[in-house]
């Protein structure tokens, strides 16, 4: 999937520990740590950022077993790119990917906040409720 403006530019490949901070907290993502950025992202099984000008405005990845499981995480746009379709081509890059390469039977999950359930049901995510229902459990160290 292309984007109409040749400015913004599809990179597939994992965002640096320093844009993958700021585009966490610029779109409103709880913020992370350079510590766990600098630990999680080499685990990235597959991710796609949008360039525009130099500068990494959009980023989604895919972490899991790379087999059986797969979530994608991350998805985020910097608000001053938000409303280009910007996150429907992260998502597209990361579900073509999926549907490529993930075994017959994997389970690809992610969380849907707000609104999000709605681009996310594009790309065929159902809700797993009430069957199921989302659990997390956050780590607080002081």
């Amino acid at each position: 999937m292309k984007h109409e403006n040749p400015d913004y530019l599809l990179h597939i490949g994992t965002p640096s520990v320093e844009d993958y901070r700021r585009l966490r907290e610029v779109s409103g993502l709880s913020p992370k740590s350079q510590h766990a950025a600098e630990k999680g992202l080499p685990n990235t099984i597959f991710a796609a950022t949008i360039i525009y000008h130099a500068e990494t405005v959009a980023m989604g990845r895919i972490v899991g077993d790379d087999g059986c499981f797969y979530q994608i995480v991350d998805i985020a746009v910097d608000p001053a790119h938000q409303g280009k379709g910007l996150g429907k081509i992260v998502v597209a890059s990361l579900v073509d990917f999926v549907q490529a390469e993930a075994p017959d039977g994997a389970y690809v999950s992610l969380i849907a906040d707000g609104p999000a359930r709605y681009l996310y049901a594009k790309f065929g995510f159902e809700p797993v409720s009430p069957e199921s229902i989302g659990m997390a459990l956050r780590i607080q160290r002081s």
